[in-house]
């Protein structure tokens, strides 16, 4: 059995990008471990949400717990830094937050995870963070260092095939389905063209997981949010595959033969 470390910026980002391959690897009795970079204290909640006293952190904090026990993931581990806010707020400057951080001293803490737990695969972001989050982008310059000094033997980029998914909007029969503006804007530049795909795992046998992942998240992805207001069959179509590029050892070229169906192929 094999040993998969996942590294995410904030709590509710395995939940959208990776659950499902999570879910799937530790039913095949693999060692799932989640990493996460902060715990997301400069996320949004609606007015009233926190009890008393609560802090986003706290709320994160559990959040995360839960989710990491629909998935069956057998370590979580934070890397303690602050979360990093979106691009271009002063936030991101800020002593202690991610984006910030000193790349050999935040790689170093991540590479003595994968150290104790003799890690087989990383996976972190591609080289924009999928969006251009800050926090993402560091993300991936923090995973790719920490792979080089631990010796990790493979590593996969989380992404999205942004061709697939925007074929998905554009051939929606109209009214069944709204895409909200903001999000068809971020498809323009989300995760990377096909071309680039290397591997494609399919998920849809872990799609409740997935669900259950996203709802424990409450205090970010609401039930009347984009992700879980859409229909079966659309959530199936979105969230049923997950999409890899693999950067070490250097996979084959995407574009002769099929795509790897397993970070474990």
């Amino acid at each position: 059995m094999a040993t998969v470390v996942f590294l995410h910026a904030h709590p509710d980002d395995e939940a959208i990008a990776t659950a499902g391959t999570m879910a799937a690897l530790a039913a095949e009795g693999h060692r799932v471990v989640l990493v996460t970079a902060t715990r997301g204290e400069l996320g949004e909640v609606p007015e009233g949400f926190l009890a008393s006293g609560e802090t986003l952190a706290a709320r994160r904090e559990a959040e995360q717990a839960e989710a990491c026990r629909v998935l069956g993931v057998a370590r979580h581990a934070y890397l303690d830094y602050r979360d990093s806010g979106m691009a271009g707020e002063p936030t991101n400057e800020l002593p202690g937050c991610f984006a910030a951080a000193d790349l050999e001293e935040a790689a170093g803490r991540m590479a003595a995870i994968l150290g104790e737990e003799r890690a087989d695969v990383l996976v972190a972001y591609d080289e924009h963070g999928g969006y251009g989050h800050p926090d993402h982008v560091m993300v991936h310059r923090v995973g790719m260092r920490a792979a080089e000094l631990a010796g990790t033997p493979r590593v996969h980029l989380a992404t999205q095939d942004r061709d697939h998914l925007r074929s998905l909007m554009e051939d929606r029969p109209p009214g069944e389905w709204e895409v909200p503006d903001d999000v068809g804007e971020t498809l323009e530049t989300m995760g990377e063209p096909a071309s680039r795909i290397t591997t494609e795992v399919d998920v849809r046998s872990f799609l409740g997981a997935k669900r259950a992942a996203m709802r424990a998240h409450a205090s970010q992805i609401a039930e009347t949010s984009f992700f879980l207001a859409m229909p079966d069959d659309v959530f199936a179509d979105v969230w049923g595959r997950e999409w890899y590029v693999r950067v070490r050892p250097p996979a084959a070229d995407p574009h002769v033969g099929p795509r790897e169906t397993g970070l474990l192929a």
